[in-house]
């Protein structure tokens, strides 16, 4: 009988495609687009843990919350770290989605497709199905997400031809060469815009002693950061703590000092990709160097990222037309194809 139920109710709900991300979740619906756009931060009191505030609200919240609030993020390295907080919000934007202009929220059903790092392990599998299905989907599938974001790109996926995807996010940064519509190859990192973030406060930290947030980061990293000489070098003044005198003190900040901050993990990060091309049949290794690689993902658009992989790798270096939403709109087209969902899904729950 209930199986009848979920049926029926699906009929009423949308279905959806959700890239669940460390630094940012997206959602897009069948026949709307990306209706949610959030941070993957929420907002509990300390001692009751009641949620406060969930995504962009509680993105301001940052650093200046008081003593009995808290903001965190419940995903770390694209899986799940805090379960009952990844709960409440995915239950949150799923009935955002679904509520009507009079505010009444119906009982959401949706069938939901979530793109998750690849190389999970299968813990971690279960608690993703078990948070969408708890969330309310009547049907929820797990895709790698470099599947996912290299069929939001339009690669030739299907084709018996070599392409390859390198996706930098907020918590991993995966690469895969495809063949076929499968990973021939692949590597997960737990390493990306976050750990860049960290790189640009430890290194403020230690050359100038200054204490920097989270946010001035954040905007560092989107200002200054680069992976390759830039043509007219760029700088900022920023405000932190001093860490000696306890006092608010401000310090001049250079794109020359964030890409010497940056470059061990952009290193590390290329020498997974070159690892990733030198693990593949030479055949497909072939199409790369003609095709090329794809990148997409956040990490895409620090400045230069592209030339400086081509010249380590020797190989033509291309940014996804919409490097931050490949994912969850290879979702949608998989949401749309249930015979090609069915040969890419690593996990499928109902």
């Amino acid at each position: 009988m209930i199986p009848v139920i979920d049926n029926i109710l699906g009929y009423f709900s949308s279905d959806l495609g959700v890239d669940l991300g460390t630094a940012n979740t997206l959602i897009y619906v069948s026949g709307k687009g990306v209706v949610v756009r959030e941070p993957s931060i929420v907002a509990l009191h300390k001692k009751t843990k009641n949620v406060i505030a969930i995504g962009a609200e509680a993105r301001k919240m940052i650093g200046r919350t008081p003593a009995n609030l808290v903001t965190v993020r419940p995903m770390k390295d694209g899986v799940i770290s805090d379960y009952d907080t990844t709960l409440a919000m995915l239950s949150y934007f799923v009935k955002k989605i679904h509520s009507t202009p009079n505010k009444k929220v119906s009982i959401p059903r949706p069938r939901i497709i979530l793109g998750v790092p690849s190389q999970v392990t299968e813990v971690e599998k279960r608690a993703l199905l078990d948070v969408a299905r708890a969330s309310g989907a009547r049907e929820a599938y797990l895709v790698e997400e470099p599947m996912a974001a290299a069929v939001g790109a339009g690669l030739a996926v299907w084709e018996p031809i070599g392409s390859m995807i390198v996706d930098i996010g907020g918590g991993t940064s995966d690469m895969a060469v495809i063949s076929l519509g499968g990973v021939v190859t692949g590597k997960s990192l737990k390493m990306a815009g976050d750990t860049m973030e960290r790189d640009i406060i430890n290194y403020v930290r230690f050359r100038f002693g200054l204490a920097l947030g989270e946010k001035t980061a954040e905007e560092v990293k989107m200002l200054l950061g680069s992976a390759f000489p830039m043509p007219v070098e760029k700088q900022m003044v920023v405000r932190g703590r001093d860490l000696e005198k306890g006092l608010p003190k401000s310090v001049k900040l250079t794109s020359t000092q964030i890409r010497e901050a940056l470059s061990p993990t952009i290193n590390t990060i290329v020498d997974a990709i070159r690892d990733t091309i030198e693990d593949a049949p030479p055949e497909l290794a072939a199409d790369i160097s003609e095709r090329g690689i794809v990148l997409c993902g956040g990490g895409a658009l620090l400045w230069g990222l592209p030339k400086f992989i081509s010249s380590e790798t020797k190989m033509p270096v291309v940014v996804a037309n919409e490097p931050l939403t490949c994912v969850v709109l290879g979702c949608a087209k998989l949401l749309e194809n249930q015979e090609l969902l069915e040969k890419v899904k690593i996990a499928h729950s109902q």
